[in-house]
């Protein structure tokens, strides 16, 4: 099989290098990759928003099998333009994607099939919302409806911080149009989890649980990221509550997007806080989490690929239960100075070769590119060098969580670059 994958993300690196593993694959592509992915397969400079561009080349290459990592090209209507072609695709169609490209299609989707989540208002215009806050109080979470790249919470605990929030997403426009309108929900308190399975609308695959560092600081302090660490499994999820997660969020979500009409394929991802009242869901997302992806799919055994195939041909019941590994698996994103604000690109990154060495080290990269440095004969050299605000996420495989922790905070020792930034705790609540 060709398989084509499009992102440029650790996450997308993660999904290249568990790919790669398949022996169903022959040649991997990745649009438009990073300087990680290169390593695993060819790196094309098409923009994951370039639909047009990626029809062509899919065409062109004949892939068998286009894996889809960003939200933002899975809301652009992709899976829907490559179906008109009878193009394999692993992803959710533009009318299930609005499950992450609007909050207020989601929460309301929970509200009609009475899936658990907090208790919410929508609002459209900066002054009722500001009044309603008033009148509410807080703590509370104000959320922009949009795609604003994991960043568009904001969890506070005063009226004044809650009215800066309104202000900064729907009169500054922080997010663009994706601040059109905003939701003020109650603010859950407990442990998150992240619940990731694949689907075909009818049967449901479930992978590993996991949780997320959302934070930018140790102890869940500072401004939201895109992620700064997950590990996986998650010690708060134990198998009885799993089992209620799935039965009371997972498939009353998939069982109402089918009544709604809308068929979904691919990853339903479940932000779950796990509450004294039970699991409530935070948010759907609909692909795979970035950084829970690179903590999930080390421990995998199964082929991952055919299960995406399967799900994509509608044929997942033909799957059977994954294998897992029965350890644990710990992700710590590197960062540049600066994120999640304005950060630092063009340094040069030191002890990847070392780290990689190291037994059950995976390093992902997230925002890296490669610079050649000499090209003398057939002797080429190339250093990489920081190109987003995630660098890179390296994972370890451990006998337990603390195992897990040590090997790969052992692995961050050895890389290093100007301006490096990681969070100290990653794992540390498990």
């Amino acid at each position: 099989m060709r398989i084509l994958v499009i992102g440029s993300g650790g996450r997308e690196h993660a999904l290249c290098w568990k790919i790669a593993q398949s022996p169903l694959v022959d040649k991997i592509f990745c649009t438009p990759g990073n300087g990680g992915i290169a390593q695993v397969a060819e790196c094309v400079d098409i923009k994951s928003e370039d639909i047009s561009g990626l029809l062509e080349f899919t065409k062109r290459e004949k892939i068998d099998l286009t894996v889809i990592g960003p939200e933002a090209t899975l809301s652009l209507g992709i899976v829907d333009e490559f179906l008109k072609y009878n193009l394999k695709i692993f992803g959710p169609n533009k009318a299930a994607s609005m499950m992450e490209a609007s909050k207020v299609f989601s929460k309301e989707l929970m509200a009609k099939y009475n899936i658990p989540t907090a208790n919410f208002k929508v609002f459209d215009n900066p002054d009722e919302a500001k009044k309603y806050i008033e009148e509410n109080g807080a703590p509370c979470v104000v959320k922009a409806d949009g795609l604003a790249a994991g960043k568009g919470v904001v969890v506070v605990k005063t009226i004044d911080e809650a009215k800066k929030a309104v202000s900064f997403i729907m009169e500054d426009r922080a997010f663009g149009d994706a601040g059109n309108k905003i939701i003020i929900e109650e603010c859950l308190e407990g442990q998150e989890a992240s619940i990731l399975v694949i689907t075909d609308s009818k049967e449901v695959v479930a992978l590993a649980s996991a949780q997320d560092h959302k934070r930018i600081f140790d102890n869940d302090l500072g401004p939201n990221t895109g992620g700064m660490g997950a590990y996986s499994p998650a010690a708060v999820v134990t198998p009885p509550l799993f089992k209620e997660i799935l039965e009371r969020i997972v498939y009353r979500t998939i069982d109402g997007l089918a009544k709604e009409g809308i068929d979904y394929r691919g990853v339903l991802y479940a932000g779950v806080m796990i509450t004294k009242d039970g699991p409530k869901t935070l948010e759907f997302n609909v692909r795979f989490g970035d950084p829970e992806t690179q903590a999930i799919l080390p421990r995998l055994k199964s082929d991952l690929v055919e299960v995406m195939l399967a799900a994509s041909e509608g044929k997942l019941s033909k799957v059977k239960n994954l294998s897992w590994d029965s350890r644990a698996c710990v992700c710590v994103v590197l960062a540049s100075k600066g994120y999640p604000g304005d950060y630092e690109k063009g340094k040069e990154i030191f002890g990847l070769d070392e780290a990689g060495r190291m037994k059950d080290v995976a390093v992902f990269h997230a925002g890296t590119q490669i610079k050649l440095i000499n090209d003398v004969g057939q002797k080429q050299e190339s250093e990489y060098l920081t190109s987003g605000g995630r660098v890179l996420g390296v994972c370890s495989l451990g006998e337990n969580i603390k195992d897990a922790i040590n090997y790969t905070y052992q692995a961050v020792d050895k890389i290093s670059f100007e301006g490096m930034h990681y969070r100290k705790d990653i794992g540390s609540k498990a």
